[in-house]
């Protein structure tokens, strides 16, 4: 004879119903302490960055330095209405005046002016060429990491050409023979010296991704070379490369004033720090104010970009937590 069906009704379907639906049911996470992410919800490295960053006062100084900046890049005419290059020889080298807070340079131009005005090269170059720098370096490093054998060696090799090279004694051998007034000759030689740092940084950090327990497992299930790389060993090896280039930026911004102020950089007419340093040098003693100008403003945009680099890698290194 056939079972009897089950019953289902009274106490014991009221259980089983309310079991089936308590497993179906998402897991609530339960609320943290007062500020945080609730404990159930994982977060990320990214995430836990981001919370450091903001917590760190010198973050918050030096991004509002780099931010003020770029806004200056971008509209100088907003805090500076004069022509960087309109000058009056009759006011050479005189002092802070109405209108004209940091006075004149040897050839009567303005300061002021020409101090504003040469933050957008700076950054132009700065941004530029570790743009340039981080895709080209990340690209060939992870290529060298992942794939190992005799196209790491060869890139290695590669690299440690261009290590060899002294960078000021490069600019001036390859950029002597540049006519272009252009920031672009300097950024593409920036370019060609600087990618061979981040690739090591990339490709050390490929190497040790890779070795992890979820690309093996990602392996194991079939997953090609690209989609392992792209997305499971790229994010998690992006993080040295990010900090290696934040604090090179503003030693390529530094890089480019050196050349410009030896005479291979930027020419005039173009308006750079590094030329009105150069300019103002044989008058330092009758006109100071035409050098300190333009250097405190380089140093301080060098060290608004290198702290910044260093805060970000306190917040994205866990050994540092």
């Amino acid at each position: 004879m056939p079972e009897p069906p089950l019953e289902t009704g009274g106490v014991m379907g009221f259980a089983t119903t309310e079991l089936e639906s308590l497993e179906q049911r998402p897991p609530v996470a339960e609320p943290g302490p007062a500020g945080t992410e609730p404990a159930g919800r994982p977060r990320s490295l990214w995430s836990d960055a981001w919370r450091d960053l903001r917590r760190n006062p010198v973050f918050i100084v030096s991004a509002l330095i780099i931010v003020f900046l770029v806004v200056i890049s971008l509209w100088p005419s907003v805090i500076a209405s004069g022509n960087p290059l309109k000058c009056d020889l009759a006011k050479a080298q005189q002092g802070a005046g109405p209108g004209h807070p940091f006075g004149y340079d040897g050839q009567g131009c303005d300061v002021y002016t020409r101090t504003v005005y040469g933050a957008r090269t700076s950054v132009t170059v700065g941004f530029c060429a570790t743009l340039g720098v981080a895709l080209l370096g990340s690209v060939l490093g992870a290529l060298a990491g992942f794939f190992g054998g005799l196209w790491d060696s060869f890139l290695s090799r590669i690299a440690d050409v261009f290590f060899a090279i002294p960078v000021v004694l490069g600019g001036l051998v390859l950029l002597s023979v540049v006519t272009s007034n252009s920031v672009w000759p300097v950024i593409g030689f920036i370019v060609l010296l600087g990618w061979p740092q981040i690739s090591r940084i990339a490709r050390g950090a490929v190497i040790t991704a890779k070795q992890n327990d979820y690309v093996q497992a990602a392996r194991a299930l079939g997953a090609s070379n690209t989609r392992i790389l792209l997305r499971h060993i790229a994010p998690n090896a992006v993080a040295p490369v990010i900090v290696v280039a934040t604090i090179a930026l503003g030693t390529y911004i530094a890089l480019e004033a050196t050349l410009s102020y030896l005479g291979v950089g930027l020419k005039p007419p173009s308006v750079s720090w590094g030329i009105d340093i150069s300019a103002a040098s044989p008058y330092i003693r009758n006109a100071p104010h035409a050098l300190l100008w333009p250097s405190g403003a380089l140093a301080v945009t060098v060290l608004a970009f290198i702290m910044l680099g260093d805060a970000v890698r306190d917040a994205l290194d866990p050994k540092l937590r």
